[in-house]
């Protein structure tokens, strides 16, 4: 089958789309992505380039990037980055003359960049797939101070298009169904494809042991793997690590970039955090395993919204994956899973009183208690999230439409 995958981010950005494009080259199918030059998380062009048209290869896949403005550090820069890739991808859908089987489309932020996709199924009569990342209006009320009901309506009118163009709609959360369902899509249209982790977590020769030994601190170590963000949570975090900071064994370690980085390093100094929470930047994704292994318990956070309740964050199921313990500050489906596959401790969202007390009371059982919690994490994990499975759900879509 021959497949065009349309995505704003792409390999060497780190998202799963990459690994969804590699198992379907895998598995015999003709595979290109439409996308854009590469500049997240930082904002800026990774090395080689820019504002520019280019045709690359990675893995046999064919990758058709098209010119978009990088996403700076503004909102002003970061609006310009959605819509020129919107207006670039949809010239791209208009002149490109390759025919193909079926078009997926991935909604990360921006829901807008499914549009090129939508410009190339009604020019060449195909059918779209839409895997569902993310939620708008409603994520974009939860991370932004955008609280206008106009710039709501024209995003619904976005959301409502999207859905109603998509011949097949598959979800990463079961718990977005109804909201697709309110903005127009078919019930029958809908199924469940969640996340997966990346095949490195489940693969010791990713794990260098001493390799990031000498970056990271003694002590009992909590580590967040991920974008430092606004949904995140991060003021809650550090007034979890304020609480905890009489305990000098406990650490915190922060890995990744992100809008909010440049706060959260002043909130150290200004907390007097110094020797206990830590920022240690960002790395490529192989390199996380040799971060993890040092671990005693994954955190995984979201603000308090509506829209973070029907979510399960991704590094979830890394986490989950590596075989780690995972503590939440996160309320419905995110800490239900944990609670569910009894892998770890919850705490509702924005409830850093509790965190701060899970992470205590964790700090004080022994090793071979929370080995044990890993490993169930790591068998829920390959029972409910293992890649094959939502791969399969994949294929029996792109052969029903």
């Amino acid at each position: 089958m021959k497949i065009l995958i349309v995505s704003q981010y792409f390999w060497p950005e780190e998202f799963r789309i990459n690994d969804l494009a590699i198992e379907l080259k895998k598995r015999g199918h003709d595979v290109s992505v439409l996308t854009g030059n590469p500049n997240y998380p930082k904002g800026r062009f990774y090395s080689g380039y820019g504002v520019k048209y280019i045709v690359e290869f990675y893995k046999g896949i064919k990758i058709i990037r098209v010119p978009i403005l990088p996403r700076g550090k503004s909102i002003f820069a970061l609006s310009l980055n959605y819509i020129s890739f919107v207006i670039s991808g949809s010239l791209f859908a208009l002149f490109h003359r390759t025919k193909y089987d079926k078009i997926i489309a991935l909604n990360y932020s921006p829901i807008t960049a499914v549009f090129p996709a939508i410009v190339y199924k009604k020019l060449h009569k195909i059918k779209l797939i839409l895997w569902v990342q993310d939620l708008w209006p409603e994520s974009v009320r939860a991370t932004s101070k955008v609280k206008s009901g106009f710039v709501d309506k024209i995003l619904l009118a976005i959301a409502r298009s999207i859905f109603r163009n998509s011949d097949k709609i598959l979800l990463s959360n079961a718990g977005f169904a109804e909201s697709v369902i309110t903005k127009g899509g078919e019930r029958s249209k809908i199924s469940y494809m969640p996340n997966w982790a990346e095949d490195l977590f489940e693969d010791e020769s990713y794990v260098h042991r001493e390799k990031y030994r000498s970056v990271l601190p003694d002590g009992f170590i909590v580590m967040f793997a991920g974008n430092i963000g606004e949904a995140q949570d991060f003021d809650s975090i550090i007034e979890a690590a304020v609480l905890t900071k009489h305990i000098g064994r406990i650490k915190w370690i922060i890995i990744g970039e992100g809008r909010k980085k440049e706060w959260l390093g002043r909130e150290i100094l200004n907390r007097e955090l110094s020797s206990t929470f830590f920022l240690l930047g960002s790395f490529p994704v192989e390199e996380m395993p040799s971060f993890f292994i040092h671990a005693d318990l994954m955190l995984a956070s979201l603000k308090n919204e509506y829209i973070f309740s029907l979510t399960v964050p991704g590094k979830v199921q890394s986490y989950m994956s590596f075989g780690k313990p995972i503590v939440t500050m996160l309320s419905g489906a995110g800490s239900k899973i944990v609670t569910e596959s009894n892998c770890g401790f919850v705490a509702d969202a924005s409830d850093y009183y509790k965190l701060a007390d899970n992470v205590i009371n964790a700090s004080l059982l022994p090793k071979s208690e929370l080995i044990d919690l890993g490993n169930n994490g790591k068998k829920y994990y390959n029972e409910n999230f293992a890649k094959n499975i939502a791969i399969d759900t994949l294929l029996v879509a792109l052969n029903q439409h």
